[in-house]
């Protein structure tokens, strides 16, 4: 919301408009399926009482879904895209398991079991 514009229309996931058309689909579909299922054949009549009930039902459970998936999305900061893990670029491998290759040496591998002659 700290992103919103004056005057500009919003996005379609920080608008109102996605998740009531996602909710309005859902019981759309909950509604034939219960009118078709709920009447027990073509011989009966159809039971739109229920299906208005099974319609309803899902639109108000998926339209509180929707919108609590939506308060609880947040961007990721920009500082963990950057590329601090291990190996993230094929441009420049680094030496055997991860640990850059040695200066000194022509193989990389891991990392000298002694520093400066002590063993670690």
């Amino acid at each position: 919301m700290a992103h919103q514009k004056p005057g500009e229309p919003r996005k379609l996931r920080t608008s109102v408009k996605g998740p009531l058309m996602f909710s309005a689909f859902w019981a759309v579909l909950a509604f034939v399926a219960v009118l078709i299922f709920a009447s027990g054949g073509s011989s009966r009549t159809p039971r739109f009482d229920l299906a208005f009930t099974g319609g309803g039902i899902a639109f108000i459970v998926t339209l509180v879904i929707a919108a609590m998936l939506s308060m609880s999305y947040k961007d990721n900061a920009e500082h963990l895209g950057k590329g601090s893990g291990v190996n993230l670029s094929s441009k420049r491998p680094s030496g055997h398991g991860g640990y850059p290759a040695r200066p000194d040496s022509d193989a990389g591998g891991a990392p000298d079991a002694t520093r400066d002659g002590d063993p670690l």
